[in-house]
Order: C-alpha cells, then sequence, then structure tokens
C-alpha cells in the first residue's frame, strides 16, 4: 500500500509558513523543499511512533514545568513536537544583529535609570514609567556593575507577521525561562530522528552552558581571579526547577538555595559545604528581586539570603541578572524601545516592535477604547500569556470586561494589533497541520553580547490558538539555524 504523504492536507491558510514561506509561494506536496522532502518519506504512524517515545523520554527524565493554576495535574511536560522549524543563514544574521543591538541599548537603559537619569531628564520617556514601576529597586541607584551589565541572561520575544518580517513582541530581563527545552529539544532529535538530521549543517546549540560561565565569570567582581559561581533556586517546587538542575549541571557550578548561603560580617557571601565554608563571588539567581533579600525586601522571605544586597553594594559579589532589571521587560516600556535605541545608540532598530498602544497615554487610550474588538489587549505586569484578551476572537462578555479594566487603571495595560503568527508544520493526529509559533532567542551579556543560535520555538498546539505560552497549553520543537 502506498504511503500516504504526511503533508497531505496541509494549508497554511493566509499566514507566513516557516517550511515553505509566503503564502502565496507554498507548494507543499512535491516541493522542492530538502526538509520537506526528508519529512514526506515519513508516514503519519511512524512520526506519532517516534514522538510518543520521545515525551515518554522527557517525562522519565523529569523534564516538567508546573502549572499551578491546575490542581489536577501540576507537573507537565512541556509538548514536544518533532517536526523542526528552519531559520535560513540570512534571516538568523539578522535576528543576531538585532537581538544584540536591542540589549546593548536595554543595559545602557538600565545603567542610566540607575545612574544620572539622563533619558528622564532629556523627556525621551516619562518619569513615572520608570519611578512609578513595581519592578523599579532604588536600591541600586548608584550600584556600580561590572561592564556595566544589568541583563546578563536575556530572552527577545520574536514573532513572523503575514509578510515574513520578524518583529519584537516583548523583552524578557529578569529571569527567562526556557533554554534547557533548545537544549533538550536538540538531544531528542538526535536520538528519534538522526534519519532526519543526517548529513543537514545545523548551527550547535550544546555550547550554551560553556558560554553562560563565561559570562558570570566575566561579570564577577574585578580583582577575583577564578570567581566561584552558584545558582541560586527557590526550590523543588519551583515551576523551572528543572532548567535550574539542568544548567547548574550543564556549567558545573553548585545549585543552593537560600539557607545554604551566609553573609558575614565584612559582606561577603559564603556557601555552607561539608567541609566549611567557601567564598561565593558570583551568584545566578533564579528568585524575584522581592524574595531575595529579607533584610531589604519581603521580610518574610525564607527563600532570599539575609545581607546580600549589602554585599552586591559592596562590590564583594556579583548577581545575575541585576536586581531591578525588570524594569526593562515592563510592557509599556517595550513601547519605548525604538526610541531608547536611537537614544543611546543613535541607530534605528534593526528589529522593529510590533506596533503599541499605551493607555497610559490619553489618545492610545481613547483609540483602544474605541477598537477593543480588533486589538490584544496585554496587561503591563503579567507573563505567561495570563491576563490577555484577544479582541478578535473574545466574546462581548470579555471585550466588556476589558474595556471595565483598562478604564480602572489605563497605566496597567497596552494594546497592539493582533498579528497573524507565522505557522509551522506541526504534528498532529491527522498529520501535519499548520499551527503558530513564536521564538526566544537567548542573548549572553558579558563584556560583549553572544546569541545562542536559534532559540526557543513555542508553538500553540490548539488549531487557530496564537497563545504559545506553555502555561496555556503551547508545546515547544526544535530550532534548526542552517550553515
Amino acid at each position: 500500500m502506498a504511503k500516504a504523504n504526511p503533508f497531505a492536507g496541509y494549508d497554511a491558510g493566509d499566514n507566513y509558513c516557516e517550511l515553505f514561506g509566503p503564502a502565496d509561494a507554498k507548494a507543499p506536496i512535491g516541493n522542492s523543499n530538502p526538509l520537506a522532502k526528508r519529512l514526506s518519506k515519513y508516514n503519519i504512524r511512524t512520526l506519532n511512533q517516534r514522538n510518543s517515545a520521545a515525551e515518554r523520554e522527557l517525562h522519565n527524565l523529569g523534564i516538567t514545568f508546573t502549572v499551578y493554576s491546575d490542581a489536577g495535574a501540576i507537573d507537565r511536560i512541556l509538548p514536544f513536537d518533532p517536526i523542526p522549524r528552519r531559520i535560513t543563514k540570512a534571516d538568523w544574521s539578522k535576528i543576531d544583529r538585532g537581538c544584540i543591538q536591542r540589549v546593548t541599548a536595554l543595559n545602557a537603559f538600565l545603567t542610566d535609570i540607575y545612574g544620572k537619569q539622563q533619558i528622564i531628564k532629556d523627556k525621551i520617556i516619562p518619569r513615572a514609567l520608570v519611578t512609578g514601576n513595581k519592578n523599579f529597586r532604588k536600591e541600586m541607584m548608584g550600584v556600580k556593575l561590572p561592564h556595566n551589565t544589568y541583563t546578563h541572561i536575556s530572552g527577545v520575544d520574536l514573532i513572523r507577521d503575514e509578510g515574513g518580517n520578524f518583529l519584537v513582541l516583548e523583552d524578557n530581563c529578569r529571569s527567562p525561562s526556557g533554554v534547557s527545552y533548545v537544549i533538550e529539544n536538540r538531544h531528542l532529535m538526535m536520538r528519534s530522528f538522526p534519519d532526519l538530521m543526517e548529513g543537514v549543517k545545523i548551527e550547535p546549540v550544546s555550547n550554551y552552558g560553556q558560554r553562560l560561565r563565561e559570562t558570570l565569570h566575566e561579570t564577577a567582581p574585578s580583582r577575583v581571579q577564578n570567581p566561584r559561581i552558584v545558582l541560586l533556586t527557590p526550590g523543588v517546587f519551583n515551576s523551572a526547577y528543572f532548567e535550574h538542575v539542568f544548567l547548574a549541571r550543564e556549567m558545573g557550578v553548585p545549585l543552593v538555595e537560600g539557607r545554604d548561603l551566609i553573609v558575614d560580617e565584612e559582606d561577603r557571601v559564603f556557601m555552607k559545604t561539608i567541609s566549611g565554608l567557601e567564598r561565593v563571588h558570583m551568584i545566578y539567581r533564579r528568585i524575584d528581586d522581592e524574595f531575595l533579600d529579607p533584610e531589604v525586601f519581603r521580610k518574610d522571605s525564607m527563600l532570599g539570603v539575609p545581607g546580600i544586597m549589602r554585599s552586591l553594594k559592596a562590590g564583594k559579589v556579583s548577581i545575575a541578572n541585576a536586581v531591578g532589571a525588570g524594569v526593562a521587560d515592563d510592557k509599556a516600556v517595550y513601547a519605548y524601545m525604538p526610541r531608547i535605541i536611537k537614544y543611546y545608540l543613535d541607530e534605528e532598530a534593526i528589529l522593529d516592535n510590533v506596533q503599541t498602544y499605551i493607555c497610559r497615554e490619553k489618545d492610545d487610550l481613547a483609540y483602544v477604547l474605541d477598537h477593543l474588538e480588533e486589538l490584544v489587549v496585554k496587561p503591563v505586569g503579567e507573563s505567561g500569556g495570563y491576563g490577555i484578551v484577544v479582541g478578535p476572537k473574545a466574546s462581548k462578555a470579555e471585550i466588556a470586561g476589558a474595556r471595565r479594566a483598562i478604564k480602572k487603571n489605563p497605566k496597567n495595560y497596552i494594546a497592539q494589533p493582533m498579528i497573524q503568527l507565522s505557522v509551522s508544520p506541526t504534528l498532529t493526529k491527522n498529520g501535519l497541520r499548520a499551527r503558530h509559533v513564536d521564538l526566544r532567542p537567548f542573548v549572553l551579556t558579558g563584556k560583549e553580547s553572544w546569541v545562542l543560535p536559534g532559540g526557543l520555538t513555542r508553538v500553540a498546539m490548539r488549531e487557530g490558538s496564537i497563545i504559545v505560552n506553555s502555561s496555556q497549553g503551547g508545546g515547544s520543537k526544535d530550532t534548526w539555524v542552517l550553515r
């Protein structure tokens, strides 16, 4: 019996397809695309069998995340899709340059707002947007950091529109997660689909741990020859605990909790070991600011380290990402990023923003309230896809609720036109079908910046959905940057 082509019935509609290109250029059946040709050799049963084996492996390895809102199924694997998303060398070159430009500007911005605040004095950005931001930490004013690096590990969320243009959706400068899936997805592909990868020249991702360690070495306190690095985790109940374990192992550094560290009378940080106390110079923390130091922030925090801010200010320890870096990934600050890039770098943005309406501004607020049915509304302080209202797909009740919320607290919201995210062939029980995707490249910044080739491709597993977040049912797939 003839083997059914897995692309039979594939239709990307009016969306840009990551495999076949613009809507008017697609020809899945018999297409000359080399990856499509390779995929066409598989039948759906084989693809599903191999994918089931890969997902069992994820579960057995404990590669899970936590959904706190779902009492019935707290620990889950991130759904894995075995159909890779490819990025050409030319596209990656623009992404690479654009991400480095953006993170360079973000670090300059953070250095400025915790220093002279010249960008505020020059009226490029409103003072209230910075000092009124819930992530602004006055305790960081005047603190000098090695290489002026505030966001050592950044995640830049990108989408591709109908015309094939990459746009920045948001910046992640606090503790961007997901890089462990980038590396594990590649390992899964190498084990489960070696025949699909054979002979394909793809940029590697397995050196991320080494590059991360080098970045943290570079940004440790000056004059320290061999800085001791630790990764500080809230503990086993954190949603990204697997990633904390993974990254500590990849870097070859201790994984510690707050109770494992102490600060002495000379403001030095030490780690408790069975051999005694060992000096710590660099802390890659995965704990939010407010829980980091009960002497300064939340007094009831059991997760942090009393005195760690004293040590930071004394220049005896470095913290990545820096306390207060969250100002830079605020969704309202995001709207000013083209101006921020121009102000600090005197350059136009290589990667454009999605057009954004800031509800704190009178004219933008009026437009948003008049066009709610056409816009995507986002609360500025949320992440993980929570609180988003997609106007074109929302019910009348949801629109009315969004209107009430915006009127009550306009400063808490932005709105954007609905962009038809690009799609990528994704494995379903009915064959390969188009599902919307985004991309999160990871940028490491020490003396200079480096972008991990590829990043995390998240995929909306539900048909028609544009919400790719894992907490909202999204999955992930391997990202191939072609050499």
